[in-house]
């Protein structure tokens, strides 16, 4: 009997016209004459409000680059987790091999805590040369200790990146310097940079602290955010001639953290200002507002074969959002579902998205939960629905 009632799924997208409030009594809808958006000279750039996760700049977020040092915060993703499950201590000493010590220690010329040939380098050290001195030679050191080489610990990257939602990015050795088939995105950064911060407080401290010294070699931390006096607490720099001057950057503000990712600029002045200008704009042009309290409905999707025709929709958690403070008319939303939705439905079950837009872009998604729960119906009212979406089916043809 199945069979019978059998149609194809479709994505079904509705629009919802709803007041934003504390904001203003104006309805959410496109704006016809939208406010002039910041712009960038940043080839990439990704800003987003570390609390809600809200889009707030987007620029070829999605776009492949070179990682350069940006790299080596999925080498210190590793290095914290295993710091945290116990695999790992801050006292264990790894040794400079020569392969670390010619290829990121002095004599390379590149970002190095100038760890000596042989010497034997606690992990504590390690971790404020590879952070603060962006040290190539540190990274290396870390991946022969922890997996005997470089390649081996690259596929343990690739292998957490893919576990931390990090589709599209792919890592060759842990120092970022250059190499075939290695790339990032802006929006895999700050899902990395946003789980590091978030999973090890203590740890992501470090990428605060103004300077290292090692082998009686001071140094200063690279980032340039930190001496702005925007509240910012970290994290990667990077360049390579590919792609560039990048950063990955957060800030603190009245209890809202801030990141930013940014790469293609074209030189290390030009990084700094992009980094900031954004991170400024964010501040003054944002605020944080709570669109639906916890299960409260949103709205209803269309049920196939149950009881009931359709099933209304809620959030379990309150429905917050980073919005343009002065701006609300350039808010909108829309659900989203594949219908037809078919029953049974348990309560609680997630059916749908609620897709939150800026000027038609969407910044942030939220599920959408049964608010209660649809049985399947009898024989007749499959019969009635599967009519009712055909012919709702052959009209959306036209």
């Amino acid at each position: 009997m199945t069979d019978a009632f059998s149609f194809k799924t479709i994505l079904f997208v509705a629009s919802l016209v709803l007041p934003l409030a504390g904001m203003s009594d104006r309805a959410f809808s496109q704006a016809d004459d939208a406010v002039p958006r910041i712009e960038t000279t940043a080839r990439e750039a990704l800003l987003v409000d570390g609390k809600t996760g809200t889009v707030l700049f987007s620029k070829n977020a999605d776009a492949p680059f070179p990682p350069a040092s940006l790299a080596k915060m999925m080498t210190m993703e590793i290095v914290f987790a295993a710091i945290t499950d116990g695999s790992l201590s801050l006292d264990t000493e790894f040794p400079v091999s020569e392969h670390a010590w010619r290829t990121g220690g002095a004599p390379s010329r590149t970002s190095t805590m100038f760890a000596e040939l042989k010497s034997q380098v606690p992990v504590s050290a390690l971790i404020r040369g590879a952070i603060i001195q962006s040290a190539n030679d540190a990274a290396i050191v870390i991946a022969e200790g922890m997996e005997g080489s470089e390649a081996a610990f690259a596929e343990r990257m690739n292998a957490r990146a893919r576990e931390l939602g990090m589709i599209n990015s792919r890592f060759a050795n842990p120092t970022g310097l250059p190499a075939d088939d290695q790339y990032v995105t802006a929006r895999d950064l700050i899902t990395l940079a946003r789980h590091i911060r978030s999973t090890y407080p203590a740890l992501y401290a470090i990428y605060a602290e103004p300077a290292f010294e090692w082998n009686k070699i001071f140094q200063r931390n690279r980032n340039p955010l930190l001496s702005m006096d925007i509240g910012a607490d970290g994290i990667e720099t990077g360049f390579t001639e590919a792609s560039g001057y990048s950063l990955v950057g957060a800030t603190r503000d009245a209890g809202r953290v801030t990141f930013v990712a940014i790469s293609g600029t074209e030189t290390a002045r030009d990084r700094a200002t992009e980094a900031r200008k954004l991170l400024l704009w964010a501040k003054d042009s944002f605020a944080t507002e709570t669109l639906f309290p916890a299960d409260e409905i949103v709205g209803s999707a269309n049920v196939f074969g149950g009881v009931s025709g359709s099933v209304a929709l809620a959030a379990r958690e309150p429905v917050e959002a980073l919005l343009p403070a002065d701006a609300p008319e350039l808010v909108s939303l829309q659900i989203r579902y594949l219908e037809p939705l078919l029953a049974p439905i348990a309560e609680g079950q997630a059916v749908a998205s609620l897709d939150i837009l800026v000027e038609g872009e969407p910044v942030l998604s939220r599920d959408l939960h049964a608010a209660h729960a649809v049985a399947a119906g009898s024989f007749t009212d499959r019969a009635l629905g599967a009519v009712r979406e055909l012919a709702v089916g052959w009209l959306r043809q036209f």
